[in-house]
């Protein structure tokens, strides 16, 4: 491992030169290209020299208590010390192999396109759907990660029944990929009286957006069809049949949108979620052949599997593939994410690792 990270550091020097010099400025494509490079390799290398400080620090410390002797009070300060450097060499040499792991997969750094649609429990389920929403907007945005909605569909109550948006940034479906499947809340609605605890559910898809070079799209298995978009209540948006709804002949997909006042604009989107969907049915496949594979696995990928329980009475979060509570859920929903899914991709490292050994 850490041969490979000495090459890479080499090669993160050379860029850095590279990208101060007046003739790649000169040159945007290329300019663009070499910066990639090196933000791709900035985080790994700013937790290697990290890793190589702390590593220098253990090795004074064992010094010191050496030369010190047991009884020594400095030997003490000097054990105590060790442990937290010992204890943060191992949390960054584990991000380091995160990183590392999923290196070579050009999947886990696309932007994705996610859907949440209202489940089980009527109104109180649109307005869970809406606060899952309100949850990875705020996420998204502490990660300067840039959010589009695509389609909406909301309730008279202020829920949502199905919104699908876009979110483009770095490394978007590395972190956002564990979020699909059911969701399910358990809460004493404002509407109710007795103040009995309702349990209501949401689902989440979250789908790696396609590239036009991966999804290829014969123009004649499409169905289009427009019609006039509606609002709540019937009423109507538009006087023109802005709305697009498009039928892949042989899957059956079926995509629409009515969100904006262009036809065009209309078409686009929802065929950005069509081809995004395609792929992930492609994608599927093959997840499911090297799922059964392994032992073991975080979630299924399936969004009909409950993944996480949050409980307002107990300002608690479960989520059950890896049995984790967390006692903050107003935090989380506020979209401080980052405990849950660290702990998440902690676990997906641990059974890449046991994969990688039983030579899978």
């Amino acid at each position: 491992m850490f041969e490979e990270l000495e090459r890479k550091k080499e090669t993160y020097k050379k860029l850095e030169k590279e990208l101060s010099s007046p003739e790649l400025l000169s040159d945007r494509d290329k300019y663009k290209k070499k910066s990639k490079e090196y933000a791709d390799l900035k985080e790994i290398m700013v937790l290697y020299d990290r890793f190589t400080e702390l590593e220098k620090e253990r090795v004074s410390l064992e010094k010191m208590i050496a030369e010190e002797g047991d009884k020594s009070e400095y030997s003490q300060l000097a054990r105590a010390e060790l442990e937290e450097v010992e204890e943060a060499l191992a949390d960054k040499k584990r991000n380091i192999e995160n990183l590392l792991l999923d290196e070579d997969s050009a999947e886990l750094k696309k932007n994705v396109i996610m859907e949440i649609r209202a489940g089980t429990g009527g109104v109180e389920a649109g307005l869970f759907a809406s606060d899952l929403y309100k949850m990875y907007s705020k996420y998204a945005s502490g990660r300067e990660w840039k959010i589009s909605v695509l389609s909406l569909s909301e309730t008279e109550m202020g829920g949502i029944k199905e919104v699908i948006f876009a979110v483009e940034g770095r490394n978007v479906f590395k972190h956002m990929r564990f979020e699909m499947g059911t969701h399910r809340v358990q809460r004493v609605p404002e509407t109710e009286s007795g103040g009995r605890i309702h349990t209501s559910a949401a689902t989440v898809a979250v789908l790696p957006e396609a590239e036009d070079v991966e999804v290829q799209i014969d123009p004649q298995d499409l169905k289009i069809d427009l019609y006039r978009s509606s609002g709540a209540g019937g009423q109507h948006v538009n006087v023109t049949d802005s709305a697009v709804r498009i039928t892949h002949i042989p899957t059956g997909i079926v995509v629409t949108c009515q969100d904006e006042r262009s036809q065009h604009k209309n078409k686009a989107k929802a065929m950005r979620v069509l081809k995004a969907r395609l792929l992930e049915q492609e994608e599927a496949k093959q997840r499911k052949e090297i799922s059964e594979k392994r032992k073991k696995q975080v979630g299924s990928g399936d969004r009909s599997e409950k993944i996480r329980t949050y409980n307002f009475p107990e300002n608690r979060v479960t989520d059950h593939r890896i049995k984790l509570s967390l006692y903050n859920l107003t935090r989380i929903l506020e979209g401080e994410l980052d405990e849950l899914i660290t702990a998440l991709l902690d676990e997906d490292r641990k059974l890449k690792l046991q994969t990688t050994g039983d030579g899978d």
